[in-house]
This record gives structure tokens, sequence and C-alpha cells, in this order.
């Protein structure tokens, strides 16, 4: 039987209208039936779980059902944000082109998004959260016959960037003080027999937005202490339990300030995660395959390239996935390959980018594609 090239996601779905009206009024501090919206987080993870599996999809997840924005959930789990929120951030692509940055700021699920700043010590507030995620993704896996789970949390390096620092002395002193505590998560979500996913946008997108102003040197040293950071709070894990997400920001943005792969790419390989996300399908990195072909991948890492774009209604075609397969076989041979999606479908509630059912398609196209590659490269 043909070993197939497994595929997975980045971590976001499209949530129930019904789960997204809810995360607005709570975002907008209605009072809420607690019970109501825990009720409707069920119902959701349940309903993008047996999708998923459907699909065919080989790693899953809960598609961050119970979390606002990738990233910006952990005010809710962490202590020491309770200053000003940003209200508009810098992306340097967007300066150039006004309208699109309109566009951009116009999504509704970026309008509800809050940042507050750091103003005292970060500690763990919450410390039932992220084991009960990890209890009704478990659940809802078994549900439908699944073992294979994974789980997204934001990277130290990328909680730092969203949430400005008013209380610690230096970068590298927030940084480390946000690893300590997000430390639990991780820990949490491995001792549940899941593979961690770190979103770090910091290393890539952070380039373009919140270290625009920096030269190259100094933005290289500063994601070296990001990811000095993610390694000192995934240090009690497996590194074959880790992947880690490389993200140039998942926005409908020019992006034509993105900064090159070939930049980062030997500071992203002294990260612990076996395995790296990576952009490989849309307009702006899809050439960057052969980037990584030249620099070479070194050989204890997997690489799982994006197939499909997430912001676009367009399904891609399974052969075309299994064209971009073929091709990132002569990065990496087929057995460290994994098949993604290059970023989440809706990495805050209410992203409206897509269609809810156009992105379980293109998930089923994606399985559909490593079926085709699978079978010409390893059969």
């Amino acid at each position: 039987m043909t070993q197939i090239i497994p595929c997975t996601h980045t971590g976001s779905l499209p949530r129930t209208d019904r789960l997204v009206e809810l995360m607005f009024a709570q975002a907008d501090g209605i009072p809420l039936d607690r019970d109501a919206l825990a009720s409707e987080i069920q119902i959701a993870i349940d309903s993008v779980v047996r999708r998923q599996v459907e699909a065919g999809v080989t790693v899953i997840n809960d598609g961050e059902m119970s979390k606002p924005s990738y990233a910006t959930y952990v005010q809710d789990r962490l202590s020491g944000f309770d200053g000003e929120s940003v209200q508009n951030y810098f992306f340097e692509d967007l300066q150039d082109f006004p309208r699109s940055a309109e566009a951009v700021a116009g999504n509704p699920g970026r309008r509800k998004r809050k940042a507050p700043s750091c103003t005292s010590e970060i500690r763990v507030l919450d410390f039932a959260a992220a084991s009960a995620d990890m209890k009704a993704l478990r659940a809802a896996a078994d549900r439908y016959g699944h073992d294979q789970i994974f789980t997204s949390a934001a990277s130290p390096g990328v909680i730092s960037l969203f949430f400005a620092n008013d209380f610690y002395e230096s970068h590298e002193a927030y940084v480390f003080a946000i690893a300590e505590a997000m430390r639990h998560e991780y820990e949490a979500i491995a001792n549940a027999g899941a593979t961690v996913q770190l979103d770090c946008p910091d290393l890539a997108m952070g380039r373009h937005s919140a270290y625009a102003s920096m030269d190259l040197d100094t933005f290289r040293k500063t994601i070296a202490v990001n990811i000095e950071a993610l390694n000192y709070a995934v240090r009690n894990i497996p590194e074959e339990q880790l992947r880690m997400h490389l993200c140039w920001g998942n926005y409908p943005g020019p992006h034509h300030h993105d900064v090159p792969v070939g930049d980062i790419i030997d500071i992203v390989w002294t990260a612990k995660p076996q395995t790296v996300l990576v952009e490989g399908a849309n307009s702006r990195h899809a050439h960057e395959w052969a980037a990584f072909k030249e620099f070479g991948v070194p050989d204890h890492k997997f690489i799982c390239p994006g197939m499909i774009e997430p912001q676009s209604n367009y399904i891609e075609h399974p052969e075309l996935v299994a064209q971009r397969l073929e091709r990132w076989a002569e990065v990496v041979p087929p057995e460290r390959l994994m098949a993604g999606v290059d970023c989440g479908f809706s990495v805050h509630v209410g992203s409206t980018s897509i269609d809810p059912d156009v992105a379980f398609a293109k998930l089923s196209a994606l399985a559909d594609g490593c079926e085709i590659a699978s079978k010409r490269l390893m059969g």
C-alpha cells in the first residue's frame, strides 16, 4: 500500500454564525449566558472535527473555536494585560495602498480584535482553559474515530508583537516572561497527546509591521531572541511533538514588503520544532520552494508548505496540489513532507474573506492532491 503524504492546516476554521454572534457580543462587553456560549463552542468543535475527518485531513484540530483570535486570546488566560489597546497596527505594504488598508481595517473580525498593553507582571491566570480545549478536541476526535490531533498556540514572539510592553525593562525580559507563562499551555497540549503548533508571524510578518523601522541585522537579532524564548518555553516537549508556523500575515494586502525567506531561514532552523509550516501557495511566496532548495533543509527537519490559499474562494485543483508537492519533493524527500494551508481560514472570529463551505472543499482538494502525489512519488 502506498504511503500517503499527510496533510493538515494552520489552525483557524470558520466559526458558526451563532458562535460569531456570541463572541462579538462578548467582545463588546454585553452580558452573556456562559452556558450558552460553552454549548455553542462544543457544537462548533464537533462540526469542524467531523468536517475535517470527512475531508480526509490527516492531522486535525478544533478550528480554534474557543478563541476570539489566534493570538489575542491570551489576555483571557494570562494576567498583566490591563493597559491601552492598540487601535491600528502598522503594515508597511498597506501604507503604499490606502484603499487596501481601508479594506483590511473594515474586516469585522479585525475591528473586534483587542490587545491591551502589558502593565504588570505576567502570570498564568486560567490554568484550566488549555486543558479544557484539549479535552473537548480529544472527545470530538474520538467520536469520529480519529487519533492525530494538533492545537495551535500563540508563540512568545507573536504575543510580544501584538501586546505592547509597558512594564518590562527590555524586549528580551518581556518575551521570556511571556515564554514562562505560556509554558503551561504548551505542556497541557503536549500532555494530551497532541502536536503543539507555535504560531510565529513575528519571525516574518514582524519585518514589515512592528519591526519595520529596524535594519535587517537588528531585525534578525530580535527574532533570534524570540526563538530563544520559544525554545525555553518548550524545553520539556520533544521536538517531534512540535511544529511552528512561519507567517507573513493573513490579510488581503499587497505584501510587496514581505521579507524574503532567504533572509531569515538560517535563524528559523534554530527553533526546536521539528516541522516548519511555510507559505507555498500564495502569489508572493509560491516561488520560494527554490530558496529552500538552494539553502537546504537540515536533515532532522520536516517541511509543511502551503498548498492551499486560505483567502481565495477558488478551490485548488487536486492536480495542482500534486504538482506543488512534486516540486517540494525536490527540496526534501517525500517522507519529510506534509501538505498544509498558507494560513488560517478565519484568524479572527468573524473574518469574512472566504465562504465557510469553500474552506472545507479546499481541505478535501488538499487531501486528494496528497493521494495523487503520493502515488507518483512513493508508489
